[in-house]
């Protein structure tokens, strides 16, 4: 009885052992759930109030610039410090930009002349799409275009930047006066103003050193002489009276081609046959700028007499001779003299006729005029004599009526062989 006793104690007390038991950890568990979900609540709200903790911590594992992006900051910024006068604060940037490199200097000499140092490439070509779509879809009124080149270039350092990346120094680096001087050899003695529109043609830079006043002042001082006067008058510019005033044309020749019939001699066994001819020939006339001009006149076409005109000093059968520009009119004198050869062996030939032409002498007077397309590139006969001496001392002067039929109008062709050369700058 007693060990049964005893069994029932043990029993009943080790249950309410194991009842003290669950209850302690069922406390624990809601005690830990309480806590768990008192963090979830403060953790929630503190998320609502800062929600921008996350892009500090992103911020700070962001990685650090390497020594020579910060080099090339430093000493950039000392540029500009430079450039604004204050030299005292741009020395302490450089100072700072030598110490992490010390050849920065030199690293970034090519960059420093073009606008890519400033500007990052991505919004250099956004602006020049963004511009060049704006310049395309608006419509420039005359004479703005040159107005609105100048403001861009003024924001840039120079001319022109070269769209491929180049190991070899571009013609960007050059002075404006260097430019200037190499245009003065584009346009030559000659005037070739041609040239010198196909240049500027190319980009924006070119155009505006192909618009210097200069160079255009020069060029009508060159055509109209002590008539150009100080200033274009009525005219815009130097260009500008350069096109439209009356002038001749220097880069090739002025051809007049002359048509007739000429009766033939009868046939020895037809005499009833009579034969005409069609017979043409060619008048050549080149003009150059200090006021000499070559005259031929050949039945040969063109292709085989423009390239003996090339040179000033043309041998026979081309006449060389000058002209004056006034208005639009030119005046021509041109002399053809025998040499002493030639009369010798005419007079010994003749038996000593006296009456043989030594000399004759040509004037002509041509107008200027222009079509509907082209400006200048026609020349209408309005006077033509020619005086004769002879080896005997007889003078005599000849005036031709000016059928049309007889001496048509000269026109103008371009000839490029004239200014593949220069011989000397625009001066």
């Amino acid at each position: 009885m007693s060990s049964l006793t005893s069994a029932r104690n043990g029993s009943t007390e080790s249950s309410t052992d194991g009842e003290d038991q669950d209850e302690s950890s069922s406390s624990i568990n809601q005690g830990v759930e309480d806590v768990l979900t008192s963090f979830r609540e403060k953790w929630q709200k503190e998320l609502q109030i800062s929600p921008k903790k996350p892009k500090q911590k992103s911020q700070e594992t962001q990685p650090e610039l390497d020594d020579e992006t910060q080099a090339k900051k430093l000493f950039l910024k000392g540029v500009e410090l430079e450039k604004s006068g204050k030299l005292y604060e741009a020395i302490q940037f450089y100072r700072r930009a030598v110490q992490l490199v010390p050849d920065i200097e030199f690293r970034i000499d090519n960059a420093i002349k073009t606008r890519d140092i400033t500007i990052p490439d991505e919004e250099i070509d956004e602006k020049e799409e963004e511009s060049s779509d704006s310049d395309h879809d608006e419509e420039i009124p005359e004479g703005e275009l040159l107005q609105r080149i100048q403001k861009k270039l003024s924001k840039m350092s120079a001319i022109c930047v070269p769209k491929i990346e180049q190991k070899t120094t571009h013609i960007s680096v050059l002075p404006m006066e260097m430019l200037l001087n190499i245009l003065r050899w584009v346009v030559s003695s000659d005037l070739d103003l041609r040239s010198l529109e196909m240049f500027s043609l190319v980009c924006r830079g070119f155009y505006l050193c192909a618009r210097d006043p200069e160079l255009w002042r020069l060029a009508c001082l060159r055509v109209w002489g002590l008539n150009c006067g100080n200033s274009p008058y009525n005219y815009l510019s130097w260009r500008h009276m350069f096109i439209e005033r009356t002038r001749l044309h220097f880069n090739g020749c002025y051809i007049g081609k002359t048509t007739y019939i000429r009766h033939g001699e009868n046939s020895f066994q037809d005499q009833f046959y009579r034969p005409w001819h069609l017979v043409s020939y060619y008048r050549y006339l080149r003009f150059f700028p200090e006021g000499v001009v070559l005259v031929l006149t050949s039945s040969e076409e063109p292709a085989q007499c423009v390239s003996q005109m090339k040179s000033r000093n043309a041998r026979s059968p081309i006449l060389r001779g000058y002209y004056l520009l006034k208005d639009d009119k030119v005046t021509l004198v041109v002399q053809r003299q025998e040499n002493k050869h030639v009369q010798a062996y005419k007079k010994k030939r003749r038996g000593g006729d006296l009456r043989e032409t030594a000399e004759q002498t040509f004037h002509m007077e041509l107008q200027i005029k222009s079509t509907n397309k082209k400006r200048h590139v026609q020349l209408v006969w309005t006077h033509y004599s020619v005086f004769t001496r002879t080896l005997k001392g007889d003078e005599s002067t000849c005036n031709f009526d000016l059928l049309g039929n007889r001496f048509p109008p000269f026109w103008f062709s371009r000839v490029k062989s004239y200014t593949s050369e220069s011989d000397s700058p625009l001066q």
